[in-house]
């Protein structure tokens, strides 16, 4: 019998790394099925419920059979709910029609952003480390990705001067992320002012991914970059439902800036989708009208789960950066260790699942991530037992 020939896959997917917290999970799942009773201090995945108001929104519109054709361009009212926060929250005025473009969830406009920018052998400059999309995106269309180190002693913020002439000739977009994932390094508004001015002179698309701003602490506030002058120039940011309002499995979210960028995007998005369920977009809108205080009260929450992550890992001699935002404790790893090395010791000896660095770039490998978004009683017990590692 004629051999059937193998079929073969595309180059890129070949290349492409399995996502990190796919491999977290199968990880997981893997040790639980040895009889291991896991404890996954990992992923931003926030183990409190969406509003119930959000809820019974989006019941409401789902019986409601307007609600059930496609919708491609995303309600107007959606649209204005979100101009409408975005002058309450920063003082920017929006246009809900050409500067505002509904996502299904932020990852897939990160992703699809590089398809409306970037040509094969262009560059995108990456922070490193950084949410692993913003790369693997640039590479599925064939970029190249110039990682910029993001250090300690820079605040965790990129060396723009560092980045070569070379590059920037060909470097059609600068990402960046704050209230950051994984550092939780927080940027004030003269950083984005000098990042604006920086991608003005050098022709560059400036992306913000903002998923973190509505996650904050001891009294902060983050900015928006969008709140720069000149800013609407260059510069697009990306919003999430998912951390703000406890949504994440819903998909939804938005991308807001820049008109010729958020057109180039939706352009983009309607050539691979047909929009978001209307349902959940009326639920979305019930989110963003929540009070600032229903806001405040979560994140009461993930304070007081941060100071005792920071406290267990002073116990253990550890040196974690407090964070102002985010959901995320970033720290360095014991000494003797690098993060993949300490990450493996946590769930091989104390049951836990820990996210090393490396994952998020090179320059990640000295540090691990915790995330806040573990049930209090299961995070106790996740902490005791890395307490009790022997470093």
């Amino acid at each position: 019998m004629k051999a059937t020939p193998e079929i073969k896959l595309a180059d890129r997917i070949e290349e492409l790394p399995p996502y990190l917290f796919a491999r977290l999970d199968k990880l997981r799942d893997e040790k639980a099925a040895s009889g291991v009773d896991v404890i996954t201090l990992a992923k931003g995945d926030p183990d409190l419920p969406t509003p119930q108001a959000v809820i019974d929104r989006l019941y409401a519109g789902a019986q409601d059979p307007s609600t059930h054709q496609y919708c491609e361009d995303g309600l107007d009212t959606f649209r204005e709910a979100i101009s409408g926060w975005y002058a309450r929250r920063f003082g920017v005025d929006l246009d809900p029609g050409s500067q505002l473009v509904p996502l299904i969830g932020s990852k897939e406009g990160i992703a699809h952003m590089p398809l409306a920018l970037v040509n094969p052998g262009d560059f995108v400059l990456v922070p490193d480390p950084g949410y692993p999309v913003y790369s693997i995106g640039a590479n599925l269309v064939g970029g190249q990705v110039h990682f910029m180190p993001l250090k300690a002693e820079l605040a965790w913020m990129p060396d723009l001067d560092a980045i070569p002439a070379d590059v920037l000739d060909k470097a059609k977009a600068i990402w960046l992320c704050y209230p950051n994932n994984p550092t939780s390094a927080v940027a004030e508004p003269d950083f984005y002012e000098r990042v604006v001015e920086f991608g003005l002179q050098h022709g560059l698309a400036v992306c913000q991914d903002a998923a973190y701003s509505e996650v904050t602490f001891d009294g902060y506030r983050a900015p928006s970059i969008l709140e720069v002058p000149g800013a609407d120039e260059c510069a697009i940011e990306f919003h999430s439902l998912s951390k703000t309002y406890n949504m994440t499995g819903w998909r939804i979210g938005w991308a807001a800036g820049n008109a010729r960028l958020v057109e180039a995007l939706y352009r983009v998005k309607s050539n691979m989708d047909s929009g978001i369920f209307a349902a959940v977009q009326e639920a979305a809108i019930e989110a963003i009208e929540l009070p600032q205080s229903w806001i405040d009260e979560r994140n009461g929450i993930y304070e007081r789960r941060r100071d005792q992550v920071v406290d267990i890992l002073r116990n253990m001699g550890l040196e974690p950066e407090v964070p102002k935002a985010s959901l995320y404790v970033w720290t360095p790893v014991p000494s003797g260790y690098d993060s993949s090395e300490f990450a493996a010791k946590a769930i091989n000896e104390a049951g836990v699942i820990v996210t090393p660095g490396l994952g998020f770039g090179p320059s990640g490998d000295s540090h691990f991530r915790i995330s806040l978004t573990t049930p209090d009683d299961r995070l106790t017990e996740g902490l005791e037992r890395l307490a009790k590692l022997q470093l």
